[in-house]
């Protein structure tokens, strides 16, 4: 039955009333029922691979907070020493736990902004690595180090890995009271 105002002069009707309500209750619940396109679900979880040592407790804190910002991580527990040596980053950019993501290697706590940042702005680059183990750092952040945020650099290691410029500064924060 179409919904169409009272004839002019027409008494409204509780009756009439609440008949159109439900048709209206009615039209709304059958398009509820149809699918929806796939972006209303909202954006997919971007794949993240992950190599760590089994036993590191700060790179699954790091890997929480990945996924807590719109990552999905596959997480190979067998250490992140060959991998590293594999894709060409020098140790002395290492840290625990060693990511690829987009074509583009994430070393250490990298924090996921940065990460974000990168994928969008696409830079020809090896990757990102945050040398250490900086505390205040995504992973190095828990309740353990009371607050406490050391300084430091996210750099952009260059293709081979011989040259670095900063990416992001983190300064280090006041000490707690």
């Amino acid at each position: 039955m179409p919904l169409t105002p009272p004839a002019a002069g027409a008494a409204r009707t509780p009756l009439a009333a609440r008949r159109r309500a439900l048709h209206g209750i009615a039209a709304w619940g059958t398009a509820a029922a149809l699918p929806w396109p796939a972006f209303a679900a909202g954006p997919q979880p971007t794949a993240i691979e992950v190599w760590k040592d089994p036993s590191c407790g700060c790179c699954q804190d790091w890997v929480d907070h990945m996924q807590a910002n719109g990552f999905r991580a596959t997480v190979h527990e067998t250490g992140n020493a060959a991998v590293r040596s594999r894709l060409g980053l020098p140790q002395k950019l290492g840290s625990c736990h060693t990511a690829l993501v987009g074509g583009y290697l994430i070393e250490g706590h990298v924090p996921a902004s940065d990460v974000q940042r990168l994928l969008r702005e696409k830079p020809k680059a090896l990757g990102l690595a945050v040398p250490g183990m900086p505390v205040g750092s995504p992973g190095m952040d828990g309740a353990i180090y009371g607050g406490r945020k050391d300084a430091y650099d996210v750099l952009l290691v260059a293709h081979g890995g011989a040259s670095t410029r900063v990416f992001s500064h983190y300064p280090p924060s006041k000490e707690p009271a």
